[in-house]
């Protein structure tokens, strides 16, 4: 009985664009020549890691040099480590490469300096827009199971339904196929207009805001969102701009780059501190359901004195409601952003903690009188976010994932808030206490005892347990200490072993606290 055998897939011939100095046709020099400007290109990068070199038998029409000189020199590079041989695949450039080099020492730096923003290059900036990041782990050498990752507003990508979200893309990049989108301004295409159907359905249910299509703004991600607002809301140098403190940093950075004027305003356990405003201020910007990185909530006596002295000093609010979906305990506290209050409150929203932060989608409700402005500046960006995705998550928050997806994640995180609630009172709480919290994705802890936080998360990264300390969410003089404790992406038994972790730390740093109980 005879095999069939699958037709065998051709190599596709490289888009090959490359400018190369090869001499008079014929030349006695072509190998030599063509070595030397293969390398060369390899060396400086326009021929970068894994490219496929055109085929040997096209060698005539991209080169000028006959297949067995092509073969000759791709042999060659082959040899010097500067390309692979792939049996049946063809010759490409090896993954790794001597680093290109770079100019370097003072005088570079200064050149470099006249060039660049020198904004970007500052010490505060920079930090505010990595404060993520972490020092390297320490070796893991002796050590067991994985990271625990405690740093705040971490999504735990592994429980969202990618399988459903696969067929829901799938579908809607049919339809797209059967009727592309056209390129139109960032409320005109229709995956835009579906999304906006979406999102007014799910913050009127989740968070009681409602609105129409014509008062939101896709972004990309909430990050985009804040810089939008600062490039309608900011006159350089005259706009003052208040901000909670401790606060989220990279919100901060977006209004300083814009020219503002920032101003730190202290919170308490009502949350941002109204009589501390400066009269002059024209944004304020708030995170009242789950203050970053607090925890409060905030109240509703606070939140009407805060509306009023926005509409009594002509100024706006920025309401940054983040992850507002996942609520434990209490009543349903509504957004800052009512129907009273929608002419001074810009309500700022994101997909990134209740689906995925890959997505990058996020929005802006806004009052009717900034939109024209809001449009404009997003423009100016990007134009528009991506229509495949916008249409995907309208789909995807139409069809009743994304409401399933949040009550499961609610469950999940419910549990996980509740045993580091209880680590916190049962286990440490003689270095820590809790601060109340209703809402989102972590808890925080004030310092009760006389120790070091940054040299005990130091020390934690070698039990590779990551952690953030208060103190890098400040603007203004830090006025308390404490830790944040995200619980997105750490299971049950993660929680366990790293706040065993912090107790074994905190009691090698402060063994005195552990006794003051038995006095």
């Amino acid at each position: 009985m005879g095999h069939s055998s699958s037709p065998r897939k051709r190599a596709i011939d490289p888009l090959f664009e490359i400018k190369l100095d090869l001499g008079p046709k014929g030349s006695r020099e072509s190998s030599r020549t063509l070595h030397r400007e293969l390398k060369a290109a390899i060396l400086d990068g326009r021929l970068t890691a894994g490219a496929r070199l055109p085929a040997t038998r096209k060698s005539a029409a991209f080169f000028g040099v006959s297949r067995n000189t092509a073969a000759e020199v791709y042999g060659r590079l082959v040899n010097e480590g500067h390309a692979v041989s792939r049996h049946g695949a063809g010759t490409f450039v090896a993954n790794r490469m001597p680093s290109v080099p770079r100019a370097k020492g003072p005088a570079a730096r200064e050149t470099a300096a006249h060039r660049v923003n020198e904004f970007w290059l500052r010490p505060d900036v920079t930090a505010a827009m990595s404060f993520w990041r972490d020092r390297p782990e320490y070796p893991a050498s002796g050590r067991k199971g994985a990271s625990v990752d405690f740093r705040p507003a971490m999504v735990d990508s592994r429980l969202f339904p990618l399988d459903v979200f696969r067929r829901v893309s799938a579908k809607q990049l049919r339809g797209l196929e059967r009727k592309p989108a056209s390129y139109k301004s960032p409320q005109g295409n229709q995956g835009n207009f579906y999304l906006r159907e979406a999102i007014i359905k799910h913050i009127a249910i989740t968070r009681a805001v409602v609105c129409q299509a014509d008062d939101i703004l896709v972004t990309s991600g909430a990050q985009q969102a804040f810089d939008v607002l600062a490039r309608a809301l900011v006159t350089p140098h005259e706009t003052v701009v208040a901000l909670e403190d401790p606060g989220y940093p990279p919100m901060r950075v977006a209004f300083a780059a814009a020219g503002a004027k920032l101003a730190p305003v202290g919170v308490d356990a009502e949350g941002l501190i109204v009589e501390q405003l400066p009269s002059d201020v024209g944004v304020i910007c708030v995170t009242p359901s789950h203050q970053f990185p607090l925890g409060i909530t905030m109240s509703m006596r606070r939140r009407k004195a805060l509306v009023q002295f926005a509409r009594q000093h002509g100024a706006v609010i920025v309401e940054d409601d983040y992850d507002g979906e996942f609520r434990y305990e209490g009543s349903p506290m509504e957004a800052l952003r009512t129907s009273q209050a929608s002419d001074v409150v810009f309500y700022v929203g994101t997909f990134s903690k209740c689906m995925l932060s890959a997505l990058r989608l996020g929005f802006i409700v806004a009052p009717p009188w900034a939109m024209r402005t809001l449009i404009a500046a997003k423009n100016c960006l990007d134009w528009h976010c991506s229509t495949p995705i916008q249409s995907a998550v309208a789909e995807f928050i139409g069809a009743g994932h994304l409401t399933r997806h949040v009550r499961k994640m609610r469950d999940i995180y419910k549990r996980r808030r509740q045993l580091l609630r209880e680590s916190l009172q049962d286990k440490l709480g003689d270095w820590l206490e809790p601060i109340p919290s209703f809402y989102g994705m972590h808890v925080a802890a004030t310092l009760t005892a006389s120790v070091d936080l940054e040299r005990v998360a130091d020390e934690l990264l070698e039990h590779s347990v990551k952690i953030h300390t208060l103190s890098r969410y400040f603007l203004g003089p830090q006025s308390r200490a404490g830790l944040v404790f995200g619980y997105g992406t750490v299971d049950l038994p993660d929680i366990r072993r790293g706040m065993s972790a912090l107790r074994g730390v905190l009691q090698r740093r402060a063994p005195l606290a552990s006794s003051k109980r038995a006095v």
